[in-house]
């Protein structure tokens, strides 16, 4: 395969209205979400929860792409069919989280590292063997006083870049995710100064990797306050701060900017998109979501492990992926909800 299927991927992706459905949360992820509605955590568990998401009715006319975990990517529907194919005969592209979490940087106390590298390509030959089409790594950026720091911001960029350089090479579309991190007592206008370092060094990483911007879908935080700030920003704020600094530092190159929800509630994560498409500021990429909890906590909480509740349950997912297509051509109202 050439390049033209990395740019077909990003066609099909990047769909008007349509967004990502990130379901690739990791074994203890899933353990979390699933004590909240006191249900175990077994593979078979998680197998009938995914299928819930993949086969909920109509969801191909809002969500182009699902990031799938390696347990998932592996995993079949009742009849058989593996997730992957279950998707792709929707019209949805399916992908992979290729990243192994974070550790503790050495040298730079308060922050992280991302790792994976070690053996990605050999990853990515199986990966995309079993039918991924594009994948995710995702860089984290502590906020406080003296965090992140510099080494954290250029070593993560070059892993992100390096990650992005592996998987392009593959044929793989990466989606590059800084994520800037909502926990902390930060104001909005830390989060900006930090959120400007950050995405600027990614970058200029991908840059001197020779990353084809044309060929990523960035995936960053918003710039949002502290959860523990006193002073929240209100919607407008954090969608025209957002909109600023993308502005000054991605490239009209990316094709589309699908932005995590970062712990934002469900409507929240939705408004704020809305804010930034229905705002007048030039934005020279589709501007759309690749949101996990945003989409699936009400569904989650709809389904609570019991079979007779899984149609309710994807009715609430349909839904809240709705109304994030509507927030992705600036038409979502709250009255919606």
């Amino acid at each position: 395969m050439t390049n033209n299927e990395l740019g077909k991927t990003i066609i099909d992706i990047t769909q008007s209205g349509k967004g990502i459905l990130a379901a690739d949360e990791s074994t203890p992820t899933i353990k979390k979400r699933f004590d909240s509605i006191k249900l175990e955590s077994t593979e078979e568990n998680r197998r009938a929860y995914r299928e819930l998401l993949f086969t909920t009715p109509g969801i191909n006319e809002f969500i182009s792409g699902v990031i799938l975990f390696d347990e998932t990517l592996r995993q079949k529907n009742k009849h058989g069919k593996p997730f992957p194919k279950v998707l792709s005969d929707q019209g949805i592209v399916p992908g992979i989280k290729v990243d192994k979490g974070t550790i503790p940087l050495v040298n730079s106390a308060g922050d992280k590292i991302t790792e994976g590298l070690d053996g990605l390509e050999k990853r990515l030959e199986e990966y995309k063997q079993l039918g991924a089409r594009f994948a995710k790594w995702r860089a984290v950026y502590s906020i406080s006083d003296h965090n992140p720091r510099c080494l954290s911001i250029k070593l993560n960029a070059i892993s992100l870049a390096r990650y992005a350089a592996i998987c392009q090479n593959q044929n793989i579309v990466p989606i590059v995710e800084p994520e800037v991190l909502m926990d902390g007592d930060h104001t909005i206008e830390r989060c900006i100064d930090v959120s400007r370092k950050v995405f600027h060094e990614v970058f200029h990483q991908l840059h001197k990797q020779h990353v084809v911007l044309e060929n990523i879908i960035l995936k960053p935080s918003m710039v949002i306050f502290g959860t523990k700030c006193k002073h929240q920003a209100d919607v407008k704020d954090v969608a025209e701060n957002t909109l600023e600094i993308l502005r000054e530092t991605v490239p009209a190159a990316v094709p589309t900017i699908n932005f995590l929800s970062g712990g934002q509630s469900d409507e929240i994560a939705t408004a704020h998109l809305n804010a930034m498409n229905a705002s007048t500021t030039i934005k020279p990429w589709n501007l759309s979501f690749s949101y996990g909890r945003a989409l699936q906590a009400p569904c989650l909480k709809a389904w609570a492990g019991k079979t007779e509740n899984v149609q309710i349950a994807q009715q609430a997912l349909y839904k809240r992926a709705k109304l994030n297509s509507k927030a992705c051509l600036g038409k979502y109202d709250r009255k919606m909800e």
